[in-house]
């Protein structure tokens, strides 16, 4: 190689700007990784645009991910944020849904990467927006659910919090429902210690007693399986709190989303999980969910939805 005196160099970082976030896309194209200069990160997988990590600038992992989870985009991953739409559960709406899978297409189908953005000036945030649209899908998919519409999905990662934002659009002429919802899985030390808050004389749907009406008194606490639909009294903007041993770890608040999902699986139902690992990982977890389940939300032709939540450490 010819060694050339005036060879141009590498261009320098600008004066005065701080450094800014770093996004990387590897593993042959399907993860997006962003970290801050601090150190906080979060990765996302295209396969069902699936964040699978959040670490706060110690490194330490905010959310559970299943050691048998599949990232190679043949099913949906089990854990991190899986998005649901636009159907929560399999056949729940008639004609319409019947040929949907559990929790929709969105989580099994590859969304693509549209770029990433930051307050000008400031390093300590950025958000990456992520497209999944109709004409995108599969043929299955498309067969089973003939609807025109565009899912624009963005994760802004900040120094103490992570949002993720869903905004729904009617690209066609027929009208259409759906529900949609993120599976949040929280890592927890112990889920014998974990009690979580906002929930005061909230009306749920408990799913393990055929989505029996009830109301809840106190803390919501785990010595057993638990699959509830809530729709906290306090609105959307009434935060929920996890709390370890009586420790706040983070503070969830939802922005134009009614419902929350909390569920932990326990021995049974891990066990009957193939992508459950290890089996005792329901010890370690926990799923808080936003989402707009309890009913349906419709689009008309040109409308659009948009929901978000924002985990606060």
């Amino acid at each position: 190689m010819v060694d050339r005196p005036n060879k141009p160099s590498a261009l320098a970082t600008t004066p005065g700007l701080p450094p800014q976030a770093q996004v990387t896309i590897s593993h042959g194209n399907s993860r997006v990784t962003a970290e801050l200069p601090t150190g906080e990160s979060v990765v996302i997988l295209l396969h069902g645009a699936t964040v699978i990590s959040w670490k706060d600038a110690a490194g330490d992992e905010k959310l559970w991910l299943s050691d048998a989870a599949k990232l190679d985009g043949t099913k949906a991953v089990r854990g991190g944020i899986p998005l649901v739409f636009p159907v929560f559960g399999a056949g729940s709406n008639g004609e319409a849904t019947k040929n949907l899978p559990q929790h929709g297409f969105a989580r099994n189908s590859r969304w693509e990467f549209l770029g990433k953005s930051t307050s000008e000036g400031d390093s300590s945030n950025v958000k990456l927006d992520f497209g999944l649209s109709s004409e995108s899908l599969s043929d299955e998919y498309k067969k089973a659910w003939p609807y025109r519409f565009g899912l624009l999905y963005s994760v802004t990662l900040t120094r103490e919090s992570l949002t993720t934002t869903i905004v729904i659009t009617n690209d066609g002429d027929d009208p259409f429902e759906f529900q949609t919802l993120l599976h949040t899985y929280f890592r927890v030390p112990d889920i014998s210690k974990v009690s979580i808050d906002g929930f005061e004389n909230s009306p749920y749907l408990d799913q393990l007693e055929a989505k029996a009406a009830k109301t809840q008194t106190g803390s919501i606490t785990f010595d057993g399986e638990l699959d509830s639909i809530y729709t906290p009294a306090g609105g959307p903007k009434q935060p929920i709190t996890l709390k370890v041993d009586g420790a706040e770890r983070l503070r969830l608040v939802r922005d134009n989303i009614d419902d929350v999902v909390v569920w932990n699986p326990h021995v049974a139902k891990s066990a009957g999980m193939g992508d459950f690992e290890p089996k005792d990982g329901w010890k370690k977890m926990v799923c808080i969910e936003a989402g707009s389940v309890r009913g349906w939300q419709k689009l008309d032709k040109g409308d659009a939805f948009e929901g978000a939540q924002t985990i606060h450490l």
